[in-house]
């Protein structure tokens, strides 16, 4: 599996943002309906389909753009954009972008981690994962560290497009490319892990219905469940359930009752429960799912209608049934710093794993050890390029408690030393 390392970055609000606790969702949108440059990022009041704030809006609204790692301010970015794409840029020199906006690429894939207080976006063709620190509405502060979820060579292959993402019952994030062979998942909180889980599979009883079918099963959104599935939500009205664990897709049924023009590219779960569903092209408003039935009914906006290539929020499905959404699979978080990426934290099984981000080839020594420095156990590899990827094997599973965990250069000089919780 591939592995991804970035550091630390709509709904239901806590106090702390400022903005008032309503049943909301964070969209991506245009200027307005019929408008299909994706750039701004409004709310939506999930009851009426009303856009009640714009949180950001490009070319409009001043922020910050900050590279995670060193907390620099981002002045220009360097794309190899397809051609159907790099004309409709503004203020481009070739391929570079100066003064980049953070959605200057659009996206159409959006999630909101409300314990973190972070919206997460990808951007469209190139695939990086961008967050925004929701409590500095008053001055927006966007970050990345600039690297792709998915390396995708041919940027023309709308096959490796992000466009579907959400938070899920463990609170890691999950997106989805358009041809369902990468689902990938993200930790939300300090130092950033992306691992691409490797391609979703259909069920058999799916038959000719598959979740790969670019005519029935392409872009649309995913929510969570508070089991932790996740549902995906198809441009053509498809609707599948994916087992995190087997990545097995199983067709659920089609939405009922949509227009056929209504391309379903936005999804979102209300506090009844319902998924709130938008269109990235013209359409004459939202959409509420029940679904007991996958039966669609119009939401009654009396104010300006936002198309949206799509939604997030902070509520799962079946989230009253199971107590607010007991999360049944591993949370992943990690510890580490520019060079070094260690996981999972709290390690629960024996094996370590740690990325070397930014290092040097050469030999590094990995040691565990207790907190009165007894060594535990330690192993010796040799690194080739960045971002290699090393996995320790502890011989025996200590106690359970805190350990400090070393990593040193040949010279022996400590290049990272943290707490590990062992569990």
């Amino acid at each position: 599996m591939k592995r991804i390392i970035l550091l630390p970055l709509i709904f239901i609000f806590v106090s702390q943002t400022g903005i008032s606790q309503t049943d909301i969702a964070f969209a991506i949108t245009g200027e307005g309906d019929g408008v299909l440059n994706w750039r701004d990022i409004r709310e939506i009041d999930m009851t009426s389909g009303n856009a009640t704030t714009a949180l950001f809006e490009n070319g409009k609204t001043k922020f910050s753009f900050l590279n995670a790692e060193t907390g620099a301010q981002i002045d220009s970015r360097t794309f190899s954009l397809p051609d159907s794409f790099s004309q409709k840029l503004n203020k481009t020199v070739g391929n570079i972008i100066v003064n980049p906006s953070p959605t200057t690429l659009m996206s159409a894939a959006v999630a909101y981690d409300k314990k973190h207080a972070k919206i997460f976006f990808a951007s469209m063709y190139t695939g990086q994962l961008i967050w925004l620190d929701v409590r500095s509405h008053n001055n927006p502060t966007f970050y990345t560290n600039g690297q792709p979820m998915v390396n995708n060579n041919n940027l023309n292959d709308e096959a490796f497009n992000i466009t579907r993402m959400t938070i899920g019952a463990n609170g890691n994030g999950y997106a989805l490319t358009n041809d369902a062979n990468h689902l990938l998942t993200f930790t939300t909180g300090g130092k950033t892990v992306i691992t691409d889980l490797g391609n979703v599979v259909d069920a058999e009883s799916n038959n000719s219905i598959s979740i790969h079918n670019r005519c029935s099963s392409w872009g649309g959104d995913i929510v969570g469940d508070a089991h932790g599935e996740l549902f995906l939500f198809t441009a053509a009205h498809q609707v599948f359930e994916i087992d995190v664990n087997t990545r097995i897709a199983t067709f659920k049924g089609s939405v009922l009752n949509l227009p056929a023009t209504f391309s379903l590219n936005g999804a979102a779960v209300n506090s009844n429960g319902e998924v709130i569903v938008s269109s990235a092209n013209p359409f004459g408003g939202f959409y509420k799912i029940n679904m007991t039935n996958l039966s669609a009914s119009k939401l009654n906006t009396t104010g300006q209608i936002f198309n949206a290539s799509d939604l997030a929020s902070s509520y799962l499905l079946n989230e009253k049934e199971t107590l607010m959404g007991a999360a049944t699979l591993p949370q992943i978080d990690a510890i580490g710093n520019r060079f070094i990426t260690i996981y999972p934290n709290p390690l629960s099984d024996g094996e370590i794993k740690i990325s070397f981000d930014n290092n040097p080839p050469g030999e590094y020594k990995i040691q565990l050890s207790d907190l009165q420095g007894r060594i535990i156990d330690y192993k010796k590899v040799y690194i080739k390029s960045a971002g290699q990827l090393e996995k320790f094997k502890l011989a025996t599973k200590p106690v359970n408690g805190l350990y400090l965990i070393d990593v040193t250069d040949a010279a022996r000089k400590k290049i990272f030393s943290d707490k590990l919780l062992i569990e």
